[in-house]
């Protein structure tokens, strides 16, 4: 389910990763009408709820308007 954004409400399915679980972010690229870069929506994973042992009960995005926060390089990294 999504929270805010253009998608709130919605309920799409998501691809998951081998742990079952669905990726970090979700976004939503919309083309620009003037031929520019797409505007791109993000959507933050969130645990829907918690049981009784503290597990996540499912998962929610939620969004952020902000966008998605820059990825750190480290200087050792891979150089790419």
């Amino acid at each position: 389910m999504f929270v805010g954004g253009p998608l709130d409400g919605r309920v799409l399915e998501v691809l998951v990763g081998p742990t079952g679980r669905p990726p970090k972010w979700y976004e939503v690229p919309v083309p620009d009408a003037g031929g520019g870069p797409p505007l791109v929506h993000a959507y933050r994973l969130e645990p829907a709820g918690t049981g009784k042992l503290g597990l996540p009960r499912g998962w929610r995005y939620v969004y952020a308007p902000q966008g998605r926060p820059p990825r750190v390089r480290w200087p050792w990294g891979s150089g790419r």
